[in-house]
Order: C-alpha cells, then sequence, then structure tokens
C-alpha cells in the first residue's frame, strides 16, 4: 500500500479556438466575437509574438515540458479544470461574446497528459448549448477521462468523480460561482442538463455541499472541490471566498481546488489542507492578446500535493512554473520563478512544505 497521495492539480485548460486549430483535426474556425471571427487569427497573433507554430502539432505540443514534469512527479491523480466544450455542435450560446469549442477528434490531447477528471462546472462547457454539454460528457466519458460538475441532470452533476488509490479513494467534486461569469441559467436541475452551480457563498450553501460530500465518503477518501470563482484579473481574494473556503476545510474537505482567474492567485494552507485560490491557466491561446503584461500570464504553474495515505496528512505542496511560448509550456527561468514567489508572498519554504522549485 503506498504512504502517500499525490495529486496534479491545474488551472484552466482552454483547448479550443486557436489551441484547436493548430492540433490534427481542427475545427470550424468560425468566431462570433466582437473583434476576432476566425480563431486561427489567435495562432497568428501567438506567432507574431513569438515566433512561427508548425502545425499540425502532435497532441502532445501544448503540454510541453509539463509531461516530463508529471512524469518525474508520479501523480496518483490528475485534474484539470476543462474550459471549453468538445463538441461540434453549432449551437452557439446567445448573448455570449466568446466561445470555445475544441473538435472531438481532438480528444488525444487530453489523453496524452494521461488526465484522470475534467471539472466542468466553469462558464465555457455550455458555449454550444446543451447539445455540446451532453456532447462534451459523452467524449470525456467515452475517453475515460471522468467529467465532473456537470450532466444531464443534477444529480449526474453534483456526483464526484471517483478515482480508487491505493486502499481508498480519491473524490473529485467540480462547481461553480455565477461570479466566474455562469449564467444561472446554466444550473442543472431535475430533467434539465446544466453545471452545479452554487447560489452562493454562504454558510448554508457550505453546509449542503459538506453534506453530499459526507453522505459518500468513507475514512480513507481524500475530498477535493474544485470551485470556478471569481473575475479574471488581480491577486485579491474576497472575503466570501476566504469564508467559504475555510468553512469547506472546517467541514473535512482536503482540498479547496479555485480557478478562474488568468494568472496565480495566493495559496492558504488552512488547518493544515490547501486552498488553492486561483490556479491561473494552464493551456490557452492568450499569447498575443496584450493589455494585462503586468499579471504575467504566460507564467503557469502545475499543483502537486502530497498527502500521507492513512492520515490524509499535507506532506508538501510543490508548485512548478513553466511559461508559455509558441503554444507550448517551456521551463520558466529562475528569474520568472522568483517573480511568482515574490508576486504570491512565496519567498521560501513553509512549516507546510509549500514552494515554487525553480
Amino acid at each position: 500500500m503506498p504512504s502517500t497521495v499525490t495529486l496534479f492539480l491545474a488551472g484552466d485548460v482552454m483547448t479550443g479556438r486557436g489551441v484547436d486549430q493548430i492540433l490534427p483535426h481542427p475545427g470550424n474556425p468560425r468566431l462570433r466575437e466582437r473583434l476576432v471571427r476566425d480563431a486561427r487569427d489567435y495562432v497568428a497573433l501567438a506567432e507574431r509574438k513569438n515566433g512561427p507554430i508548425p502545425h499540425p502539432v502532435g497532441f502532445d505540443h501544448p503540454w510541453g515540458v509539463a509531461l516530463s514534469v508529471l512524469d518525474g512527479a508520479e501523480p496518483d491523480v490528475r485534474i484539470v479544470n476543462l474550459e471549453t466544450s468538445v463538441t461540434t455542435s453549432p449551437n452557439y450560446a446567445p448573448g455570449k461574446g466568446i466561445h470555445y469549442r475544441m473538435h472531438p477528434g481532438n480528444i488525444g490531447v487530453l489523453d496524452i497528459a494521461r488526465i484522470d477528471v475534467c471539472a466542468l462546472a466553469n462558464n465555457h462547457v455550455l458555449d454550444f448549448g446543451r447539445r455540446g454539454l451532453l456532447e462534451t460528457v459523452d467524449v470525456l466519458e467515452t475517453a475515460g477521462l471522468h467529467p465532473v460538475g456537470a450532466g444531464r441532470d443534477d444529480r449526474r452533476a453534483w456526483a464526484p468523480a471517483t478515482i480508487p488509490v491505493g486502499s481508498g479513494r480519491v473524490l473529485v467534486w467540480s462547481t461553480g460561482s455565477a461570479s466566474s461569469g455562469i449564467s444561472r441559467r446554466s444550473a442543472a436541475a431535475p430533467g434539465r442538463p446544466g453545471v452545479a452551480l452554487l447560489p452562493d457563498l454562504s454558510d448554508a450553501t457550505a453546509a449542503r455541499v459538506l453534506d453530499r460530500i459526507d453522505a459518500v465518503r468513507g475514512p480513507a477518501d481524500l475530498a477535493v472541490i474544485s470551485v470556478h470563482w471569481g473575475s479574471n484579473w488581480g491577486y485579491d481574494v474576497p472575503g466570501d471566498q476566504v469564508r467559504f473556503a475555510h468553512r469547506l476545510v472546517d467541514g473535512g474537505v482536503d482540498v479547496v481546488y479555485g480557478h478562474s482567474s488568468h494568472h496565480p492567485r495566493p495559496v492558504e494552507i488552512h488547518h493544515g489542507r490547501p486552498v488553492l485560490y486561483g490556479c491561473g491557466d494552464l493551456i490557452n491561446d492568450y499569447e498575443g492578446i496584450g493589455g494585462y503584461e503586468r499579471f504575467r500570464d504566460d507564467l503557469r504553474l502545475l499543483y502537486l500535493p502530497v498527502f500521507a495515505a492513512d492520515t490524509r496528512e499535507l506532506r508538501e505542496l510543490r508548485m512548478v512554473p513553466v511559461r508559455a511560448r509558441r503554444m507550448r509550456l517551456e521551463h520558466a527561468t529562475r528569474e520568472e520563478a522568483q517573480w511568482l514567489r515574490e508576486t504570491l508572498g512565496m519567498g521560501g519554504p513553509s512549516r507546510h512544505g509549500v514552494w515554487i522549485t525553480p
């Protein structure tokens, strides 16, 4: 029996739009954005900034060095927030300025990274309507990628992904908040497909989430809750997010795994449990988009928490910095790693074994 359980957690994996266009099976590039009408234009913007991208590329290309980092870390469970629909649906959701869609033929981009769980309770999984959502779930399930946080009805949307590890399990719930841009019309309901939407971040809502967890969790299970919340930019963490996260940890959650911001936000260890308020993006097509350079959204983090298998005690939380170039992840420099440490207020290892590696 293994003595530890290692997780890989990453923020938004946005394999639609420009990323989809460089993969072996690009879908329809047409967009309905105010300024950009063809997804291939995002490839051109990235090339203009950092040089040519040969395409089609292999499914390993967007991950770059992240694959070797993961091979070295050997995580037991790999979890990402998949913030795109995987569909050929032509049904653009009305009233949205941006739509993300990856062709189902490109599902290999997730399979090659051996992703176990795809969190779907976010503001882009319904970009192509409920038909697009259902196809996304079907494609992921067929590939063995455990979609969670969305489904054909509220029962399925709120059901956890269950991954056996040793004598226990890793249980993953995926939820979303309206603060991230999720429409309340996107909420799953009896007989209606949708996402697991939190009505608010109150103590009462936290208690209902904890009731769901307690109903299925065993003594050897590790509980992870994914929360898509908050704005895209900035380092401040709202008080309601802090209180909600603390309430979940106090109720027995082992990892609060937050995302939505396009760059990493602060990390907290609360009562020995990691709270990741914003994991930032990992894969996207933002490389050539200007205006937010001060946030260094080209820098990304791979999160690798390690827990004792018997007590669920956090042994360490390692964060590996990478950067995006030519729509591929490469190692960050020592200076870039130091910038992240200073920006996130993590100058060195803490007593909990939390650090950003060079």
